[in-house]
């Protein structure tokens, strides 16, 4: 039975309460394992979504940016900023929303809260590439920078790598701190060290995920040692990186969509044209990833709107038959398509 025009007119909202607790009640390791699942799914049929550059409107503090793509059937968008001065401030650097809608009548099928999603399907489809492309086994991960996301990576890694030891480490102790309260009790030995060399001891996966808008030089040359795989997150913008160009010259590379990746990347410090290797390609078996115990793997990842694509309709599957959503006046619905101005009369009597 097709949907009538008074169901088309709610739209499902799910608010931040509403993700939370959404979260609870499946388990957030399920959510992780269940988004990098998805996002794989949807990197298998890569060629089938529309692909462009986030569009980003720069200024001196931060950036805004808008993040679309279509698969043909369903068009997503995430609305996404970074303000790295915003934490000072006693605000997140990173909030968004996003919207799901049918391609078919143009309608919304579903208007959610961004800021936790986005965490949640960053770390998986960073746990998702390093099962790809980090050594075979690996148990331990260094995490370098411990803000908003860091806890996230860490679960995502345990849930879809096996990972079972992570080794923190931040310029603000107080962030280390923080992560390591908040990952007491995930079954996780955790390791708080007061430099980048200590966290990386014995670490065979390394993730960068630090706030700050400049070329910074988290991980330097001699830190990366051979057979790791470097899981750099933080880059995200022009003029935003975290580590030594040397290191990108000693890896093999690895990409979401080039074109995005050549901006904001890691590899923004390379001459273009660079050899890289889209992700998707490695996934459904075009390329190779990782090759032998002493490759150095780097997934120099963005972030792309794929990702969010696959999370947006995650959220709508796991929301049928909960009370974690809202229904969402948001579409006028005029008994006659073509009467919108007597809808608007009518509501005055």
């Amino acid at each position: 039975m097709s949907p009538q025009p008074s169901d088309l007119a709610m739209v499902p909202f799910v608010s931040v309460e509403h993700m939370m607790g959404l979260v609870h009640h499946i388990g957030i390791e399920q959510i992780l394992a269940d988004l990098a699942a998805d996002i794989e799914a949807d990197f298998r049929r890569w060629e089938s979504f529309d692909k462009t550059p986030r569009v980003a409107s720069h200024s001196p503090v931060g950036v805004i940016e808008l993040m679309p793509t279509s698969d043909g059937e369903m068009y997503g968008f995430k609305y996404v900023n970074g303000h790295p001065k915003n934490t000072k401030e006693g605000l997140q650097t990173v909030t968004a929303f996003g919207l799901l809608a049918d391609v078919d009548t143009g309608y919304p099928k579903l208007l959610t809260e961004m800021t936790l999603l986005t965490a949640l399907r960053t770390a998986a489809t960073s746990a998702m590439a390093a099962k790809h492309l980090a050594p075979k086994g690996a148990k331990t991960m260094a995490m370098i920078g411990n803000g908003a996301q860091s806890e996230f990576q860490c679960l995502a890694f345990k849930a879809v790598c096996g990972i079972d030891t992570v080794r923190l480490f931040d310029t603000d102790p107080a962030a280390t701190a923080k992560a390591a309260r908040n990952l007491s009790g995930s079954g996780l030995t955790v390791v708080s060290c007061t430099s980048g060399e200590e966290a990386m001891e014995g670490a065979e996966i390394i993730t960068t995920c630090t706030a700050d808008k400049q070329n910074a030089t988290i991980l330097t040359d001699n830190m990366v040692g051979p057979g790791v795989h470097v899981n750099a997150i933080g880059g995200d913008c022009p003029g935003k990186t975290e580590l030594h160009r040397d290191i990108l010259l000693r890896s093999d590379i690895f990409v979401e969509y080039p074109p995005q990746t050549w901006i904001e990347g890691e590899i923004q410090q390379l001459d273009e044209g660079h050899p890289t290797t889209e992700l998707w390609q490695v996934i459904t078996g075009q390329a190779e990833g990782r090759k032998d115990a002493r490759q150095i793997t780097l997934f120099d990842s963005v972030g792309f709107a794929i990702e969010d694509f696959s999370a947006l309709r995650y959220i709508l599957r796991a929301i049928q038959g909960t009370d974690f959503y809202a229904d969402l006046d948001l579409l006028a619905d005029p008994d006659d398509p073509r009467d919108l101005f007597g809808m608007l009369t009518r509501a005055k009597a």
